[in-house]
């Protein structure tokens, strides 16, 4: 049976709960899929690593979409890098960065489109797996709760997660909200201090 894909009530929940469950999940567009195993949490209120902190744009986005809503931005000029707005109905909103996956579907494809052979080099890093999925601005706003375009599918079964602090950024770095799974080949960094606990979901 194939896993169930997830609907705008999983993105109901405040940014760092939802980034910590799409581990394990599975991240796909079109043929090609790979298997979440790192991501990062943003809040869009009171967090200064978050665009809504510092860009107007990014807080009108937040007003005018719905949970689940795709967020794609250019970083540094180079790289698209893929997030999912999240809100609850008290008000906590954020954003998760898809930060690394472990490919499981249209490898081939993926290895084309990254000029790379070692599936470690395919999407082990937030711009490497834009490019492997072949996602880029024409996915900003489009709904990741529908089949049509990238979308989540539901976990199989509960990885061992693990927490730290989150890194590329300059404010707020303390903030344990980069979730992972501890010692995997396709993460774009290890772990520099983690938080390993049972996680309550």
């Amino acid at each position: 049976m194939s896993q169930p894909v997830l609907s705008k009530s999983f993105f109901q929940q405040p940014p760092e709960v939802c980034a910590r469950k799409l581990i394990g999940a599975t991240f796909r567009k079109g043929s090609c899929a790979g298997a979440i195993v790192e991501t990062e949490a943003y809040a869009a209120v009171g967090d200064e690593a978050c665009h809504t902190f510092f860009r107007q744009k990014a807080r009108t986005f937040v007003d005018q979409h719905e949970a689940g809503a795709g967020y794609v931005y250019l970083n540094y000029g180079m790289y698209w890098l893929a997030n999912v707005l999240t809100k609850t109905k008290s008000g906590q909103i954020g954003f998760v960065l898809i930060r690394a996956l472990e490919p499981v579907d249209g490898i081939g494809r993926m290895k084309r489109r990254r000029d790379r052979q070692k599936e470690t080099d395919l999407c082990s890093g937030p711009g490497k797996l834009t490019i492997a999925l072949a996602i880029d601005q024409r996915h900003h706003g489009v709904d990741f709760t529908t089949a049509k375009g990238p979308h989540f599918l539901k976990r199989s079964n509960r990885p061992r997660i693990i927490a730290g602090p989150r890194i590329g950024i300059s404010r707020e770095v303390e903030r344990p909200w980069r979730f992972g799974i501890p010692g995997h080949p396709h993460l774009s960094k290890p772990f520099d201090r983690p938080i390993d606990k049972q996680f309550v979901e």
